[in-house]
């Protein structure tokens, strides 16, 4: 089962005084305890539909051709859209970008949980190329631990403060 849920709880229409009056439908995604709210017309929905065959076999979506001015098949096409949207949610076990891109859904690849022994495996940055951002900066070790072995010239400053913090009465070497 996916952790995308989607349901169209409310429609509007709209009257615009350069086209005529058209329906928006309210769409309420919820995924992984987070929800936001998106709002599309129907020709939203088609032109999604069209481009869902493509690459799915989508279910049928509610007839295009109605009287969009009476409430009763408003309600019934809401509830149609409704049904459509979650249709390709149970049907496909991975969604179509195209679909998460019209539910305003970032997707990214999981995270793998790392390991806590043996050296790291940075296969996984590589996978973010597509993406818009990259990682700032990586590190092949921490850089913040001391090396391993002493250089031949102590940490003068360093030696200094720890002897004066902690032996205040023994003289530097």
């Amino acid at each position: 089962m996916h952790p995308v849920r989607v349901s169209i709880p409310s429609f509007r229409s709209e009257n615009s005084s350069v086209e005529k009056g058209y329906t928006v439908f309210k769409i309420d995604v919820l995924m992984n305890g987070r929800q936001h709210t998106v709002e599309k017309r129907y020709s939203e929905f088609h032109a999604l539909h069209k481009m869902l065959k493509k690459t799915i076999k989508p279910p049928e979506i509610p007839s295009k051709h109605v009287r969009n001015w009476v409430p009763k098949v408003l309600e019934q096409r809401r509830h149609g859209l409704e049904l459509y949207l979650q249709t390709i949610i149970m049907e496909n076990e991975v969604l179509p970008k195209i679909f998460l891109d019209f539910l305003n859904i970032r997707h990214f690849p999981s995270v793998p949980k790392t390991e806590s022994c043996g050296p790291p495996d940075f296969s996984f940055f590589l996978s973010f190329s597509k993406l818009s951002h990259q990682p700032v900066m990586l590190f092949l070790r921490d850089p913040y631990l001391l090396p391993a072995g002493h250089d031949e010239f102590s940490n003068v400053v360093i030696e200094g403060v720890v002897h004066g913090v902690y032996y205040p009465d023994l003289q530097p070497r």
